[in-house]
């Protein structure tokens, strides 16, 4: 169960604008600070949200034996949005670069990172992904007991909130080396960053959907 979890979340935490924003922050004039109050909103949104996840799904329950069908009707529900998803971002080609066009709200909010700006930032940039959700969903519809639910959601969240406590540390260790390797890492993902994001949806829907499918018929 962790381990399925795990996977999804790790598909869900595949977020080139969080660390393009991570960049953003630590390079600005009180890095610390800015990336520090980013990271509060990413970890206020994801416990939250599994919290309430979580508690809807029990509420529902989904993890009684004899809601074996709706459980995985959910699943495949779940895997069939993230297929569409990736469809949809790979019909969208990202268009180049114009400098004359205005940043988008989250661009303008990070370009002035003060501490409620950040905190928002994060909590829009980390707003629950399907593949979050699917990531809950296999925990809040397990059996296990109520440690191992507890450990597996605090995972789930620490996981899907790695672009925005990661950089951190890493600046804190070595911050000129991690500023300069963010600057880099920015550089490819306005070049590749849209095709990792159609490929994480991609295999997520599709892991979901064999998984859905072969629970039914199981």
């Amino acid at each position: 169960m962790l381990a399925q979890a795990i996977g999804y979340a790790l598909l869900g935490a595949i977020s080139p604008t969080a660390l393009v924003i991570a960049a953003v922050f630590l390079g600005s004039d009180n890095p610390r600070r800015a990336a520090l109050f980013f990271l509060f909103g990413a970890a206020l949104i994801t416990v939250v949200m599994a919290v309430v996840l979580f508690l809807v799904l029990r509420a529902g329950g989904l993890s009684r034996p004899s809601e074996r069908e709706p459980r995985y009707d959910l699943r495949l529900g779940l895997g069939v949005l993230a297929l569409g998803f990736s469809i949809l971002l790979a019909r969208r080609k990202p268009r180049p670069p114009n400098p004359d066009k205005k940043p988008n709200l989250v661009m303008r909010m990070a370009a002035r990172p003060g501490p409620r700006a950040a905190f928002a930032v994060g909590v829009l940039v980390f707003t629950p992904s399907i593949t979050y959700v699917a990531a809950v969903q296999v925990i809040a519809t397990s059996n296990a007991s109520t440690g191992v639910v507890v450990f597996g959601l605090a995972l789930v969240a620490a996981i899907d909130a790695m672009f925005a406590w990661l950089p951190l540390l890493l600046f804190l260790a070595a911050p000129e080396q991690t500023t300069r390797r963010l600057k880099e890492l920015d550089s490819w993902l306005h070049s590749h960053g849209h095709k990792l994001v159609v490929a994480a949806a991609a295999v997520a829907g599709l892991a979901l959907v064999a998984d859905g499918i072969a629970g039914l018929a199981g």
